[in-house]
């Protein structure tokens, strides 16, 4: 990409600067205005929703792709103590080539995860998510371009994340796990070695045992820290082999997490994935979350409304069924100790594509951790 298109994406970040101002130099030259009785009492209300939002409980959210994306969301109505703990691994689409082309930490999924967090995610999404369709940027996201940009104005991926984050005044954080150069690594029950997101992907119902390389790099601090400090930590929705594991093959996450006395939750997703999790049921999932982290979960989140039917033809086209927990499934997680709350958790997209219901499910999260906390700490 010519050094002037990263100019520009620069001048872009600037900008947001200067937009981020607007609203403070309005209430400055605003001071001197007659009083008015209804703008305080907006006022007054908007700093009681703010109070609220600021003393809500501390989550930290663990993934990658939609599915993250989309729990961000919906959680940001409740509260601004959020961490999204973001996989680093995406081979694909724009973020796989500039990875390759500029070895930069793949921006995709981080993109997605700022924008849910932000104040108005309806108009950050049309200008961040802005894909260009010909010449040498076809098929690049705007988002990623600028994220890009930071990253060689700062000299450093997680820097230019944090600059995002606090020129977009996002409710929350987004922090990658780590800043190393990690790859997927795995090997499938008939003793195949694959290498790289897309391979696991494919391979994802197949395989055996998977890992990261280099084995000995690190998180970010800032991850630790945020884990230490959670009310909850959430796990999905979000692509298991892809989205979720990667980040809990770090041993100091899964440490981090396991020392925890905080509750664990997985969101389970609405439908299996083609060839990442074909013909593999809810209890599959949760088995393989456990095994890596060392302990089960004591939550687990799950849909039990019925997709609309051309949807789920839509979606069968495409390999994928959907998620529904049996009762062979309650027993053996009741056994494990692991607590199932089921809900209405469809929500259709731009009338073309299944996701979680956000508010749903984010309501379900804030009510787990205010029960958690009265049972297990309240004196």
């Amino acid at each position: 990409m010519p050094g002037s298109l990263l100019s520009l994406a620069a001048g872009f970040l600037i900008g947001c600067v200067l937009t981020a101002l607007l609203p403070l130099g309005s209430r400055i030259r605003s001071a001197g205005a007659a009083w008015n009785p209804a703008r305080r009492r907006r006022d007054i209300m908007g700093n009681a929703i703010e109070q609220k939002l600021l003393h809500g409980p501390n989550f930290v959210c663990v993934g990658g792709g939609t599915g993250l994306s989309t729990l961000l969301g919906g959680l940001k109505s409740f509260t601004r103590n959020i961490t999204a703990v973001v996989a680093v691994t995406d081979e694909g689409g724009s973020s796989g080539r500039l990875r390759q082309e500029w070895g930069v930490l793949p921006p995709g999924d981080i993109r997605n995860c700022i924008v849910s967090l932000a104040e108005n995610d309806n108009s950050l999404n049309s200008i961040l998510n802005f894909r260009f369709d010909r010449g040498e940027l076809e098929g690049h996201s705007l988002g990623n371009l600028i994220l890009l940009a930071a990253c060689e104005l700062r000299g450093d991926f997680s820097k230019a994340v944090e600059e995002m984050n606090r020129m977009l005044a996002i409710r929350g954080r987004v922090l990658p796990v780590t800043t190393e150069t990690v790859v997927l690594h795995g090997e499938t029950v008939d003793g195949r070695t694959v290498k790289g997101e897309l391979e696991l992907s494919d391979n994802g119902s197949r395989m055996k045992r998977m890992w990261l390389e280099p084995s000995s790099a690190k998180p970010l601090s800032d991850v630790i820290d945020a884990i230490s400090e959670a009310d909850m930590i959430v796990l999905g929705p979000g692509s298991l082999f892809t989205s979720i594991l990667p980040n809990l093959l770090l041993e100091e996450v899964t440490m981090a997490i396991r020392n925890s006395p905080m509750p664990k939750v997985y969101v389970a997703n609405l439908m299996t994935q083609k060839n990442e999790t074909e013909a593999m049921n809810i209890t599959s999932h949760l088995d393989w979350i456990a095994s890596v982290l060392g302990e089960m979960p004591q939550y687990i989140v799950v849909n039990h409304t019925p997709i609309p039917d051309d949807y789920l033809r839509r979606y069968r086209e495409k390999g994928a069924e959907p998620l529904y927990l049996s009762r062979e499934e309650e027993l053996y997680l009741e056994r494990n100790d692991c607590t199932v709350v089921s809900a209405d958790l469809v929500n259709i997209k731009d009338e073309k594509y299944l996701r979680h219901h956000s508010q749903n499910l984010a309501e379900i999260l804030i009510r787990i951790a205010k029960d958690y906390r009265e049972n297990n700490f309240s004196e």
